[in-house]
C-alpha cells in the first residue's frame, strides 16, 4: 500500500474510459442522484441547472461506461418517450484515485445547500456532521487506518437501503496536512 495513494486491493483499477467518466463532478453528482430513484435526462438537467444537451452528454458517457443503466421508457407529457436512468453502483467496485479532484468538486458544489445562509429560508442542514482530526502516523499506522476505513465503508455499502430512510452521502478525505510540518 502506497503512502500517497489509498489502494483498495479487492477493487479493480478503472479503465481509461471509466476513469474519464468519473473525472467529472457533474457526472459524480448524477450518479449520486440516480442511486435510489431512476431519473430522466430532463429531471437531471433541471436539478443540476444544465441544458438538456449537456446533461444528455454526461448521461451517455455514464451509460457507455456502465455507471448508469437505462430503465424501461415511459411516455411523458405530450406523449414524448422518456427514459429514466439508474446508477449501477459500479463506481464503488473500482479503485480510482484519479477522480479525487472531481470528488472534492462534487462535494463542494453541494456545500451551499448543506451550509445554508443562516436564514429561515435557507437554513443549514441539521443532519450535517463534520469532523477533522490531526494525526501523525507511520506507514503501518496509515495502512491500518485505510484498511479499517475501507472495511467499514464496504460494510455499510453492502447494506440494503431501508424504504423511507433518509438518503445520506459520506465524503472522506485522508490527506497530508499542509498546515503542519
Amino acid at each position: 500500500m502506497s503512502a500517497q495513494t489509498w489502494e483498495i486491493p479487492h477493487r479493480r483499477v478503472a479503465t481509461e474510459a471509466e476513469a474519464k467518466a468519473l473525472a467529472s463532478a457533474v457526472r459524480l453528482r448524477i450518479l449520486r442522484m440516480c442511486l435510489d430513484t431512476p431519473m430522466t435526462n430532463a429531471a437531471i438537467a433541471e436539478r443540476l441547472g444544465l441544458n438538456a444537451a449537456t446533461a444528455l452528454h454526461h448521461v451517455r458517457t455514464l451509460v457507455n461506461t456502465g455507471f448508469l443503466e437505462p430503465m424501461p421508457s415511459t411516455r411523458g407529457r405530450r406523449g414524448a418517450r422518456s427514459v429514466p436512468y439508474r446508477a449501477t453502483g459500479k463506481s464503488w467496485q473500482l479503485d480510482e484515485h484519479r477522480s479525487a479532484r472531481a470528488m472534492v468538486e462534487a462535494f463542494t458544489q453541494t456545500l451551499p445547500v448543506l451550509l445554508g445562509d443562516g436564514t429561515e429560508e435557507a437554513p443549514a442542514d441539521p443532519d450535517l456532521r463534520v469532523a477533522r482530526l490531526g494525526l501523525r502516523l507511520d506507514r503501518e499506522g496509515r495502512a491500518e487506518l485505510e484498511q479499517r476505513l475501507d472495511a467499514l465503508l464496504d460494510e455499510f455499502a453492502q447494506r440494503p437501503g431501508s424504504v423511507g430512510a433518509t438518503p445520506l452521502s459520506l465524503f472522506v478525505a485522508l490527506h497530508r496536512d499542509p498546515d503542519r510540518d
